[in-house]
C-alpha cells in the first residue's frame, strides 16, 4: 500500500491530473487549510470538477492544512518554524479526526495528498503522510 503526495506549484492542472492517473491515484486528498488558489484550476470547486471528469475523487481535509502563521513562516523560508507550528496544529481535535479519516481513505483507495509546495521536504504534507503511514503501515510515494 502506497500513499502518494503531490504539489502543484510547478504544474498545470492537466499535468497534475496526468501524473495522478499515471500513478493510478483514485482519490485526491487536499490538505490545504484554504482550498483556493490564484493558479487557474486549483481552487476547490474547479479542481474537484476537473478531477471528477478524470475519474478521481476529491476530498478536502481543511484541518490538515497549515495555519496562517505556518504558511507565512514557510513563505519566508523558515521551514523549521512552519513544522513546529504545524505539529501543534496536528494535536487539535479536528486535525486528529481528519487524520483518522485520511487513514481510512488510504486503506480503501490509492490516494494522494495535495498541497501547493513543489518540494515535499518544505511542505507539511510530508508530516501528514508520515503520520498516516505510521498508523496504517504504508509507504510514501512523492509524485
Amino acid at each position: 500500500m502506497k500513499l502518494a503526495t503531490i504539489g502543484y506549484e510547478r504544474r498545470t492542472l492537466p499535468e497534475l491530473i496526468e501524473r495522478l492517473k499515471a500513478a493510478q491515484v483514485d482519490t485526491l486528498v487536499d490538505v490545504r487549510a484554504i482550498a483556493a488558489s490564484r493558479r487557474a484550476g486549483f481552487s476547490k470547486t474547479m479542481l474537484a470538477a476537473s478531477l471528477r471528469q478524470a475519474g478521481i475523487d476529491y476530498v478536502h481535509l481543511r484541518a490538515l492544512g497549515t495555519p496562517k502563521e505556518g504558511r507565512m513562516a514557510a513563505r519566508a523560508g523558515r521551514f523549521h518554524e512552519m513544522r513546529e507550528i504545524f505539529e501543534r496544529q496536528l494535536e487539535e481535535p479536528a486535525a486528529q479526526l481528519e487524520l483518522l479519516r485520511a487513514a481510512e481513505i488510504v486503506q480503501a483507495h490509492k490516494a494522494a495528498l495535495l498541497c501547493f509546495e513543489a518540494d515535499v521536504s518544505h511542505c507539511h504534507r510530508a508530516i501528514v503522510a508520515a503520520r498516516i503511514c505510521d498508523a496504517v503501515g504504508c509507504e510514501i510515494e512523492n509524485l
